[in-house]
């Protein structure tokens, strides 16, 4: 089997879902798109150093990539190939129609390991996104960019800006880690308190809430609901952004699957702000690849190991959670519930 990787063409996308040392490291050939590796900080040069080869990654049977097909990427795939990264089928029902039409298979990054209640993959690019999102808020409230001008963290005698953040799991606690140390004053809301116990110990005076979002005095809003395979639940509705005073921010963690506003819409990282009943939106569904050579490094440490796994022609039960689209058949059963289509079960 040869392993392909495509250079990313999302808008913004500069990770790489191998790097040189982790396509070396495979007992197979490597075909790496030129050009993959290099917004990341990896060369040509580099890869060809350790025995990948430098051409065409769509002829090989298994392709690795970081973010869901684009448009054009659309008739790529085809039937008897395995493409295995993020997928974010829910939100886009015509990427769902190319990949089903493919025959194709397609290993969602952000489901593999879900029926084990672990996310191996999406969990280092989560902490990467809540520990962005708080860097993303701060420059939303800068007046240039249509912000109330406050400053998070205050200043002596006066008072921090107040931010709340939606889920208190890996995005929520690593938004909460950043905003603590910054000296901001921090509000968590949760659907259960399980979370809550653990968080009060490291984090004291930080208010812990379950129960509907109250957002109207928040400076910085953060969703960091993310729930692999599933659309986002909508927590923040219009009327709520209505009550939040002009210039107040909110970063939408969990755009990828659809996002937790109402208000909600994909941006990008060349254009990531709109807004809308006079709260900044920051939507970008990509955010760790503000951070791409530190994010490849960590998206390859929890990729690699799958990647020999299926080398080697075995699946997992993780392997086998990440598995949303096979020949035709939607085989991912909340997938299949909330875009309408019949689910096959593996």
């Amino acid at each position: 089997m040869r392993v392909g990787v495509p250079r990313e063409i999302k808008d913004g996308e500069f990770r790489v879902a191998l790097t040189p040392a982790g396509a070396g490291s495979l007992e197979c050939e490597v075909v790496v798109e030129p050009g993959a590796g290099e917004a990341a900080g990896f060369s040509d040069e580099d890869y060809a150093a350790r025995g990948a080869k430098l051409g065409a990654p769509w002829e090989c049977e298994l392709v690795v990539k970081v973010k869901e097909l684009q448009e054009p990427e659309y008739r790529r795939p085809r039937r008897g190939q395995t493409l295995f990264g993020f997928q974010h089928f829910a939100p886009h029902p015509g990427l769902l129609d190319a990949a089903l039409a493919s025959g194709a298979t397609f290993i969602a990054f952000e489901t593999v390991g879900q029926s084990g209640g672990r996310l191996p993959i999406l969990a280092p690019m989560s902490a990467i996104a809540g520990r962005l999102a708080v860097q993303a808020g701060a420059w939303c409230l800068q007046k240039h960019n249509g912000g109330s001008g406050v400053l998070l963290p205050g200043l002596e005698g006066v008072p921090a800006g107040k931010l709340v953040i939606l889920g208190a799991g890996n995005v929520g606690s690593n938004a909460l880690a950043l905003a603590h140390g910054m000296g901001a004053e921090v509000s968590v809301f949760a659907r259960t308190e399980k979370r809550f116990p653990a968080l009060r110990k490291r984090f004291p005076g930080v208010t812990f809430q379950t129960g509907k979002p109250v957002i109207a005095e928040a400076d910085l809003v953060i969703g960091a609901v993310l729930t692999p395979g599933q659309m986002s639940p909508k927590l923040v509705s219009r009327e709520m952004l209505r009550r939040m005073r002009r210039g107040s921010a909110l970063v939408d963690v969990g755009i990828d699957q659809g996002g937790i506003a109402q208000t909600s819409r994909p941006t990008s990282h060349s254009d990531p702000i709109y807004l809308e009943e006079g709260v900044v939106h920051y939507c970008v569904p990509n955010m760790p690849s503000a951070c791409a050579r530190t994010a490849s490094f960590a998206l390859e440490a929890a990729v690699l190991p799958f990647v020999k796994m299926l080398l080697s022609n075995t699946m997992n039960i993780d392997l086998l959670a990440g598995v949303q689209v096979r020949a035709g058949r939607v085989t991912h059963e909340q997938l299949a519930r909330d875009t309408g289509r019949l689910y096959s079960p593996l």
